[in-house]
């Protein structure tokens, strides 16, 4: 039996997107048996994965809990630790658990943030950067690999790719709610999940450009679509001017407001009962992917090569020259209606083209 710990505790993306590494551990260590550490919150995303023994929740940001936690997981001897959050708190919570082999971020002997040699390729682009912020935000831009690819590389195991089980009854309940659109407009689903968190705002396109978007896709598709707005619990008011804007340009627009206060997953749930996401870089995105929902997935202040969609769907990023900079103030007008609709069009069309070649 090999006893595996992985920590990542947060963003909720970040956690999702590192089920990736799941079935290629499994694989190297047959008899694997894998608890992941994750803040609470974000359990929900890793406890139904297959590969997933344990989930030990933690607040990331309170010494008391990790303590807790490290007294808890400390009593035995893990063969194989793997900390993959650079925040000091949980580097410190790692080093204090017992293993034989260890990858990923700890503190040394005199308490710096460190991080093992086999993850140079990701702590490198990233704040604990042996040489510097400059240089590993260069890194950042000029990198091509994506972030399952860099992870199993550094791993040592095959490239997977995050998956997110649901439950039947969430599906079937989903459904319910996205159905009666769909019978409306005989036509595809799209979902609008526009919005980004407070750290990087031009992650998000204006609420003016959703709107503007639905019109233009309105007009493609002579009304034969529906739209499923999305948000957060912070995006009370932009969802708001969001429907309201819709209504004013097309008022005859087929358009489900999901609200802000879905959890988890039944947010995924939904996402799952779409036949396009229309998304920012986001947990909506990492959690399109781990549905295998189609995506238009729109880029300008993050990298859009960490992001792999697998064949279904497409990226649309910022020409910008400030692309890719992780400044909170990146540009993102050059993300405009007709690049979006352009690519919505194509993933559309690309999907019914592979399902008509299933039904013959």
């Amino acid at each position: 039996m090999t006893r595996i710990l992985i920590v990542k505790t947060a963003a909720l993306g970040d956690v999702l997107r590192t089920t990736s590494i799941l079935p290629g551990l499994v694989e190297r260590h047959r008899d694997a048996r894998i608890t992941w550490v994750t803040a609470r919150g974000a359990e929900p995303l890793v406890a139904a994965h297959p590969a997933v023994e344990g989930v030990q929740a933690v607040d990331p940001d309170d010494p008391s809990s990790l303590d807790a936690a490290a007294e808890r997981l400390g009593r035995q001897t893990w063969d194989l630790l793997v900390s993959l959050d650079d925040e000091e708190l949980v580097a410190r919570f790692a080093s204090r658990i017992p293993a034989r082999a260890r990858s990923g971020a700890f503190v040394d002997d005199i308490g710096r943030r460190i991080y093992t040699d086999d993850v140079e390729a990701w702590f490198g682009m990233g704040l604990l950067a042996r040489d510097g912020k400059a240089a590993a935000d260069a890194r950042k831009r000029a990198n091509t690999r994506s972030h399952g690819e860099i992870f199993a590389t550094m791993l040592g195991v095959r490239p997977g790719r995050p998956e997110l089980p649901l439950a039947p009854t969430a599906l079937a309940a989903a459904a319910v709610r996205l159905d009666a659109a769909a019978r409306r407009v005989r036509g595809p689903i799209l979902g609008l999940n526009t919005g980004a968190g407070e750290r990087w705002p031009t992650k998000a396109i204006p609420p003016e450009r959703c709107a503007e978007l639905v019109v233009e896709l309105q007009r493609r598709r002579a009304g034969a679509v529906a739209f499923v707005l999305f948000g957060g619990a912070e995006e009370v008011e932009r969802n708001a001017a969001i429907v309201r804007q819709i209504r004013d340009l097309a008022p005859r627009a087929d358009l489900v407001d999901t609200g802000v206060a879905n959890p988890i997953l039944e947010f995924a749930a939904l996402v799952s009962g779409c036949d396009l996401l229309v998304t920012s870089d986001s947990l909506g995105l990492h959690v399109a992917i781990a549905r295998r929902v189609p995506v238009v997935a729109f880029f300008a202040p993050t990298s859009a090569a960490e992001i792999d969609v697998f064949g279904l769907g497409e990226k649309v990023v910022s020409t910008s020259p400030d692309y890719c900079s992780y400044r909170s103030d990146a540009a993102n007008d050059s993300i405009t209606v007709a690049r979006l609709a352009d690519a919505c069009e194509r993933v559309l069309d690309a999907c019914a083209t592979r399902s008509d070649s299933r039904s013959r």
